[in-house]
This record gives structure tokens, sequence and C-alpha cells, in this order.
């Protein structure tokens, strides 16, 4: 195949996840062009990836079928001739571009009503047995071609490269705030899903002192999208508003915040999109897993420590705790996450 078209997940954490199957594919197709259809809030994470030739960015939103911009995007993707397309997302109107482009093999998992738009199909996980999200990715490079099986317990561990550009605009940031140390913590609050995977911010703020009282010259940065500035604020208050804390939540673009993960000394987050840029960049890490499951969705990275309590009622995968008591996060202390920052650096 000469020419591949992604279409790209809507979750940073899933898009970086796809990047071995990117790996994979230019593996068995060494002389292939791979092109990647993203959201704008995805495309950053693509163009991280050495194995991308072009990232077309799209302005898709979630939950709208948004037909005239579809049809539009396929008429100009028909022009490229692509052989073969890959639709990581499972629902109806993520396969409608390809199908609509003209592209020959339409690859990716049976899902909601797409019989026809999807026409090498494989049946999707059962939720009691899902694999881990990298493995599931993986498994469509093997549609075509069957001498390439993958082991399901085999899994690679996903690669980004930081941006030049992006490394230059963060150290004038770092240097307009007065941060000239090497010692930087990356603190990451947030979590898109819901409360019931975000640790609470009273701990955030006590891991943020400590680190500080241990290394006075180190600066914490706390990382986030504009919906964490809130949170980034009473972390800041919490911690009695130290000079050498930092809310850049709302405060850098993809771009930039994957390379301030890559220049930290550490990072500490919830199960989140900015967990799995840490695991991807080898950078040493401890990743909180509250509601959800640190098997199917976890850092691969051998940097990576996961602090998850293993309670009867986890993993619960709901937005909120259903028993109103959060004790898979709250029980997770701060002295705790200091000890596992403390062996990795």
């Amino acid at each position: 195949m000469n020419r591949i078209l992604i279409i790209a997940p809507n979750w940073i954490g899933d898009a970086v996840m796809s990047q071995p199957l990117l790996a994979s594919l230019k593996a068995i197709y060494p002389h292939s062009q791979i092109d990647v259809l993203a959201s704008t809030w995805v495309a950053p994470i693509y163009r991280a990836c050495t194995e991308v030739h072009q990232v077309i960015e799209a302005r898709l939103e979630h939950k709208q079928l948004q037909w005239s911009t579809r049809k539009q995007l396929a008429k100009q993707l028909e022009l490229n001739l692509y052989n073969a397309c890959f639709v990581l997302p499972n629902s109806l109107k993520s396969a409608l571009i390809p199908w609509l482009a003209n592209i020959p093999l339409r690859i990716g998992y049976r899902g909601e009503m797409r019989f026809g738009l999807i026409n090498f199909a494989l049946d999707n996980p059962s939720k009691t047995n899902r694999p881990p999200m990298v493995n599931h990715y993986l498994a469509l490079s093997t549609v075509m071609d069957h001498s390439q099986d993958m082991d399901t317990n085999q899994s690679a561990n996903p690669q980004l490269n930081i941006s030049p550009t992006a490394k230059q605009s963060v150290s004038a940031k770092l240097q307009a705030e007065g941060i000239y140390t090497k010692i930087i913590y990356v603190l990451c609050p947030g979590a898109e899903y819901g409360v019931s995977k975000r640790w609470p911010t009273e701990h955030f703020a006590t891991l943020a002192q400590q680190l500080i009282l241990n290394q006075p010259e180190a600066h914490v940065i706390l990382l986030g999208s504009k919906g964490d500035q809130a949170l980034g604020e009473d972390i800041q208050t919490k911690a009695g508003h130290s000079q050498r804390i930092h809310n850049w939540c709302g405060d850098t673009s993809l771009d930039e915040a994957i390379a301030l993960i890559g220049m930290s000394t550490a990072l500490v987050s919830n199960d989140s999109g900015l967990m799995h840029i840490g695991a991807a960049l080898q950078v040493p890490q401890v990743a909180i897993f509250g509601s959800s499951d640190p098997q199917h969705t976890p850092p691969l990275s051998d940097k990576a420590q996961v602090i998850w309590l293993n309670l009867p009622c986890s993993p619960c995968h709901k937005r909120e705790c259903p028993l109103g008591h959060l004790k898979c996060l709250k029980d997770i202390l701060p002295s705790t996450v200091l000890s596992m920052i403390q062996k990795q650096t």
C-alpha cells in the first residue's frame, strides 16, 4: 500500500496509544505514506509521531454529524488516492468520510450500524475482557496481512518526539517566570472524564509543598486544560501561594505541554491524556488511578509507576463515586506518592 489514511480517535490518551499501530504499519509497508485525519485537539499528538507524513486537521465536534463538513472533507481526501483507511473510533460518523472518499479498503472494528462503511472489520472485544488499548489498535495492522498475527499479550510502548519549536517556546515561558532550574515537577490535576478520576486538590497541594521543601531549588508547574484552571488555583491556595508553584493550566498549547512534560524531572498525574504523553516521552512518573482500570489503560513506560488501591468497589468506571466516599483516591496519601517519586529521581 502506497498511501494510508488514519481516522484518529477523539481523546488524547487514545491518540497516544495508537502510535504503535502507526509504527507497525510503517514496518509492514515501509514505503507507504501515512496521513492522519484528526480533530484540532489531538492533532499535536500525531505531529509528534515520526511515522506520520501529514496531519490533516478537521473541526469535527463530539456527538455531531456535521454532514456537509464530512462530505467536503471526503472530496478533498479522495484526490489523495488512498489505498486504505484505518478507522480507529467505533462510531458511525467516523466511518463516513473514508466511505464517501471512495477509499477501497476501510479497516476498523465493528461498531454502530456501519456495515458496508467498514469492509474489513474485527469484532469488538467484550467489555468484561478488554485488552489494553495499545493492543486493541495494534490488532488492526494484522487485518490485511495475517502473517503479522499479533500475540494478544504482546504490546508496544508508544513513542513521541518533542517539537524543537515547542521546546523553544516553553523555555521562553520558563525564563519569563524566572524559572532557570532544571528541577521541574509537573503535576496534572485534571481528568476530562470526571471527578472519580481526580486525586483531591488538597493532596496535590501537600505533595507540591513537600517537593519544594525537600528541594529548595525545585519548581512545581500545574499543567492541564482551561477546564483545569480552577483546580490549579485551588492547589495554589491550599499550598499557601508559594512563588515556586505555577499554574499553567489552560496557558499552554498541547504541543507546548508535550515539550514541558518531556523537559520535566518527574510527572504526577491522574489517569489522563497527559499521563500517556509522559509515558510516551519516557519521563519518570507516578500515575494515580481511582475509578478506572490500570490494566486497560496503563502508562506504558519502564519509568512509570502506577498507584491503585484495588478496592472492592473499583474499577467502577463511573464519572462520580456511586458510594459517595471516593476512598479509591482520598486514601492515596501524598507521602506515598512522594516516596515513589524519590525512588525514581
